[in-house]
């Protein structure tokens, strides 16, 4: 405490009281909750804390996702699911079940006739089995191999009910069946690629719509609504297909959308520049997310990258990251595991990019395959 002498005049008194005064706020001032000070005490403080106990992580915004593979011949000489221990084996190389199972079948194999196809009970009873979920890829065509040669199965013909016949005999199967299952029917349709599109196999702008309602019509009619239909367009960065607004059916049409999309990076089959999951995926996840279908739940239904082994890896734990954050709205993911026309997209083939991407499935949100009792329809998100 300051003291006075007895000889102190009243003038120096009250100019030493004044000090003192000015002192004491300066102090309170300092002090003072955000004050450079306590900043300074908060962030020392916190330095400590990070050097003695580890940060807590943020919890991830991750949300529940279906995951499997569509697998090639390439593991047992047999795809699955006609031999399902191939999807063991895949499983035995990431560590964990798969929730999903693809595959695909065609309306019929074509060549002087036509051997239509039946709904594969069998096959579909094994992936359910395994407790996956199955996930048929059934596309309205007869020749696969050349996609401008196919006239049978033109949209014209299934708008005008030239297939009603079989594509009822399968519902009616699809119905008997019973069980929940995606169905992901003419993929890809915005491409040019395959015969179910508009502008190849002389199918006309607009008739991608009504011959999809006109299928999904005789499913409704004969009561196989245990068919979840899986709308999946190609993701195109480049915006080289336009708008997909067009050849979207409707909500009343569609439970799940999708995307497909590759990196294909600079490979001699189809070169394009090496692009990152985000480059390949954003631009068509806001379309349809914010403008086409912003109420559905999303699946992308082939994914997969090519590149040697740290550069796949790299791009697949940067897939996962993204996921994560700034593509939420997905909630299945299906990986490409095949050889096509030479190019590497298994897992097996990098011992790197198989552990990146058994590091992303094991995060506790990819289900595992629990799901052999399935019994709901359409398919909820898990």
């Amino acid at each position: 405490m300051h003291r006075f002498s007895r000889t102190t005049t009243p003038r120096a008194r009250a100019a030493a009281l004044l000090t003192a005064l000015l002192l004491c706020l300066s102090l309170v001032a300092l002090h003072a909750p955000g004050s450079p000070a306590t900043a300074k005490a908060a962030g020392e403080k916190a330095n400590g804390a990070e050097n003695g106990k580890k940060k807590k992580k943020p919890k991830s915004k991750l949300k529940p996702l279906y995951w499997g593979a569509w697998i090639g011949s390439q593991l047992t000489g047999t795809q699955p699911p006609w031999d399902m221990s191939a999807v063991s084996h895949f499983e035995g190389l990431v560590g964990k079940g798969l929730s999903l199972v693809e595959f695909g079948v065609p309306f019929a194999k074509c060549r002087a006739t036509c051997e239509y196809y039946d709904f594969p009970v069998k096959e579909m009873n094994g992936i359910r089995a395994y407790g996956a979920i199955p996930v048929l890829s059934w596309s309205s065509s007869g020749s696969p191999e050349d996609p401008n040669n196919d006239p049978l199965f033109r949209f014209s013909n299934l708008i005008a009910g030239h297939q009603d016949a079989y594509i009822r005999e399968f519902a009616e199967a699809v119905r008997d069946w019973g069980h929940p299952f995606f169905l992901r029917f003419d993929w890809e349709m915005n491409g040019d690629w395959f015969s179910w599109s508009e502008g190849v196999n002389g199918n006309q702008p607009g008739e991608f719509v009504p011959a999809w309602r006109h299928v999904h019509d005789i499913f409704a009619s004969v009561g196989a609504t245990n068919a979840s239909w899986v709308w999946c367009p190609y993701a195109d960065p480049a915006a080289k297909f336009g708008g997909l607004g067009r050849f979207y059916p409707g909500d009343a049409y569609v439970d799940w959308t999708c995307m497909d999309g590759y990196n294909w990076g600079k490979n001699p089959t189809n070169p394009h520049p090496w692009r990152s999951f985000n480059e390949i995926f954003r631009s068509t996840y806001k379309q349809i997310v914010k403008h086409v279908a912003p109420s559905k739940p999303m699946m992308l239904a082939e994914i997969a990258s090519t590149g040697r082994g740290k550069d796949k890896a790299r791009w697949i734990r940067r897939m996962f990251d993204s996921l994560a954050t700034d593509f939420r709205r997905i909630r299945a993911l299906v990986w490409f595991d095949q050889f096509d026309r030479g190019i590497d997209w298994p897992l097996e083939t990098s011992p790197k990019a198989a552990r990146a991407f058994a590091k992303g499935i094991r995060h506790r949100s990819f289900r595992a395959n629990t799901y052999a009792t399935i019994s709901s329809s359409p398919i909820a998100t898990p």
